[in-house]
């Protein structure tokens, strides 16, 4: 093991080579043109992805988010696209995400001290969601963390939070490196394609060797995809229903894409369908649903607390959150289902008295439900499913009911 652990040490000091010249090699950035409505421009220059000229060529609207240049939508409306991907199948480019890998003998001590999830107890090849957390008890992001049969770390984290949580991973490196701990951290430079909706493992199979029914709900593997050898496919997704993420070499992006949309059962998605999507499905926006001001129990996470590390109380704010667990805390995320008009971020919860009690933090008409439904905060006493409340839009007061999440029951395959 010591034998081992040397030669990780050495390969951890290419590795961190590889992470400097991968970030001085970061995605093209340009002049920023493109607006939309729900997504906006902060800077002067934006990303492009691997497949930014694919989606221009296929009527793809692009729009501003998290820095990146990426599609809103195609021909197909918002509304389309999103019932498309509850029948049927499509494809998102998700390559504005954050793709790592932790390298070393130490690379499970060194997530742990970041996360409050349980590292240790993956399986080779199993993901988990977990939280980077701040002292405070804070979120500071949402990722995945898979344990790669390929001996490292494969972690997928927010495009907003590039820059905090590359810092915060490579700040842990030093440090534990100064400490003698053999760790290291390679930024992956892949694309990242997300195909979601129930026909997801019929198109997929068809360009796999591996028998996708052994790859259940947050598992990986490393197989050739229509022809493209070297891609990563982890069951996951953002939308609840089965689905996959496929890490490609980012000068095959387009290829594969292109192959993948040579099934008929596949249409391009963009933004908009994948934010209804993941709202239908109960699932946070980092920066809009949770953030530094917001801990697990508060957002309705606490399940990504691993429990022997609630136990051990050795995860960045534990001493904040873990007495959650057992007390009350002032408030919580819940979802509501509203009438009226559409509810929107910002909008003021109410008690039935009309008084001001909490914020919707997201919100959208529902397309598969026909019905306009919310997240956002309240006092715990008002979180209880069946509670009436009101919202205001527009000044004007409309009936709420906090509803059970997922508002649609989710999708994920997983072995029977």
């Amino acid at each position: 093991m010591a034998l081992v652990c040397r030669l990780h040490r050495l390969r951890a000091t290419m590795w961190q080579l590889g992470s400097v010249v991968a970030r001085l090699s970061s995605p093209l950035r340009v002049p920023c043109s493109a607006m939309g409505r729900l997504f906006s421009c902060a800077q002067d220059a934006l990303y492009r992805t691997p497949l930014y000229d694919f989606h221009l060529a296929h009527g793809g609207k692009m729009v501003v988010f998290a820095g990146w240049s990426l599609p809103m939508q195609y021909q197909d409306s918002h509304t389309e696209s999103h019932l498309y991907t509850r029948r049927h199948c499509s494809l998102f480019d998700v390559s504005h995400m954050l793709q790592t890998k932790i390298l070393g003998c130490d690379r499970v001590k060194l997530m742990e001290s970041l996360v409050v999830g349980d590292i240790a107890e993956l399986k080779s090849n199993q993901g988990t969601l977990s939280l980077f957390t701040n002292e405070a008890g804070g979120i500071l992001d949402d990722l995945i963390v898979t344990n790669t049969s390929e001996g490292h770390l494969y972690v997928v984290s927010n495009a907003a939070c590039r820059d905090k949580d590359l810092t915060l991973m490579q700040d842990k490196v030093r440090e534990l490196q100064s400490k003698g701990s053999d760790v290291g951290l390679e930024v992956v430079d892949n694309a990242l394609l997300a195909l979601q909706g129930p026909t997801t493992s019929q198109v997929l199979q068809a360009g796999v060797g591996d028998d996708l029914k052994k790859l259940p709900f947050m598992t990986s593997a490393v197989m050739e995809v229509f022809g493209v050898s070297g891609c990563r496919v982890t069951r996951c997704g953002y939308t609840g229903e089965d689905g996959v993420e496929i890490s490609v070499p980012a000068v095959e992006a387009v290829r594969l894409a292109t192959a993948l949309l040579e099934n008929p059962e596949v249409k391009l998605a963009g933004l908009a369908a994948r934010d209804s999507l993941r709202l239908e499905a109960g699932l946070c926006l980092y920066g809009t649903d949770i953030d530094e001001h917001t801990t697990p129990v508060e957002g309705s996470l606490s399940w990504t607390l691993g429990k022997r590390r609630r136990a051990a109380m050795d995860f960045p704010g534990a001493t904040v959150i873990v007495p959650q667990l057992k007390g009350k805390v002032q408030r919580r995320r819940v979802g509501l289902i509203c009438e009226g008009a559409p509810v929107r971020a910002h909008s003021p919860i109410l008690s039935t008295e009309g008084t001001v009690i909490g914020t919707v933090t997201s919100g959208c008409p529902s397309p598969s439900l026909k019905k306009n439904v919310a997240m956002g905060y309240v006092p715990c006493e008002y979180s209880r499913p069946g509670t009436l409340l009101l919202v205001e839009v527009r000044r004007k007061q409309q009936a709420a009911v906090v509803t059970k999440m997922p508002f649609l029951p989710t999708k994920y395959y997983t072995l029977k």
